[in-house]
């Protein structure tokens, strides 16, 4: 992605090569510019490509621009991350931002309790301008039925009435080549090249570090979990999702697991301000999955940054070291058999 942008703004990026940085965990010098890009006064970089680093905890005051080009599967987390756009920053004129998305998030996660109901709604084709009219449009584009019957849906489309007789969804694998087998059969292939039982998939679950790499692993191996996740359900872990769809286990979703930990009586042994933060992470787990709350990142995020600062919650465990065992804990009784 950043190749790509650098091949488009050549002439910006030879000002300064710094104009756009490649920002990720593993991307040692794109973290060291993080300051300077959070930081108004710095005048690079302008450009930030990123996975999940800016997803949460890190307030990017001046954020005019905010580009969505990966499924999101949890409300939690989107607003997390257009929460890096909502700053408003009088000194520096930063009074708006904009959303360009890829993957249909807006729509998803459309929340008017979060952001009010869209004052326009604007979807030009190919040979429109990016840019809405003044006043919306009064004829043309499409129309749903207000009230479609309990069946087939009515569209209305420039007056004239059509029907979706059927809907057909087709995947590219990592080769680039179309599949054109099921979702599932295709992701249940993919997963017994690298496990070969249940038993061996639990295996390095359970002695992952994290399980985010698990996760990033079956991507790459052509698994598409987030689209199995549209398909099977948002609400079940990936976890869940290989273990059902590859070796038939019935699934739990993210708030079953986290209610089952609950039953257990687990947080007993720490004290009131650790129990407290442990079932606060318990609570963005079941709303936005595994990988949030591996990332520190997370104790700067409402509510868990009640507690104090992220030093400050660790210290409630002892130091980092036991609160990142205490955490590891708590995936395992996630995880463990109902």
């Amino acid at each position: 992605m950043r190749q790509a942008l650098v091949n488009e703004n050549a002439d910006l990026v030879s000002q300064n090569d710094k104009y756009i940085m490649r920002m990720t965990g593993d991307e040692t010098l794109g973290k060291a510019e993080l300051d300077n890009f959070i930081d108004p006064e710095s005048c690079y970089p302008v450009i930030a490509t990123t996975s999940k680093l800016l997803s949460t905890g890190v307030d990017v005051q001046t954020c005019r621009l905010i580009v969505l080009d990966q499924r999101i599967q949890s409300l939690s987390a989107f607003k997390q991350i257009i929460g890096r756009g909502t700053r408003i920053q009088e000194d520096y004129g930063k009074f708006y931002f904009t959303i360009i998305d890829f993957k249909k998030a807006t729509e998803l996660f459309a929340d008017p309790d979060f952001d009010g109901d869209p004052v326009q709604v604007y979807e030009p084709t190919l040979v429109d301008p990016p840019i809405p009219p003044e006043e919306p449009p009064d004829d043309g584009g499409t129309i749903v039925d207000p009230e479609p019957p309990t069946g087939r849906v009515k569209y209305v489309v420039d007056d004239v009435e059509v029907s979706v007789v059927a809907e057909r969804v087709q995947y590219y694998g990592k080769d680039g080549k179309l599949i054109t087998e099921s979702l599932k059969d295709f992701t249940r292939k993919n997963v017994l090249k690298e496990y070969d039982s249940l038993d061996s998939f639990l295996r390095s679950w359970s002695r992952a570090e994290k399980k985010q790499a698990i996760i990033e692993e079956l991507n790459e191996q052509g698994a598409l979990l987030d689209a199995l996740a549209e398909d099977v359900g948002r609400n079940y872990d990936p976890f869940d999702l290989v273990c059902h769809v590859a070796f038939d286990q019935p699934p739990l979703t993210r708030r079953e697991r986290a209610n089952n930990v609950r039953k257990r009586d687990y947080f007993a042994k720490y004290g009131e301000k650790a129990r407290a933060v442990l079932d606060a992470l318990l609570d963005k787990y079941a709303d936005a999955g595994i990988e949030q709350i591996e990332d520190l990142g997370i104790l700067k995020v409402q509510p868990i940054d009640r507690f104090g600062t992220p030093l400050e919650i660790v210290r409630l465990f002892g130091g980092r070291e036991k609160y990142l065992a205490a955490l590891k804990e708590l995936e395992s009784q996630i995880y463990a058999a109902a």
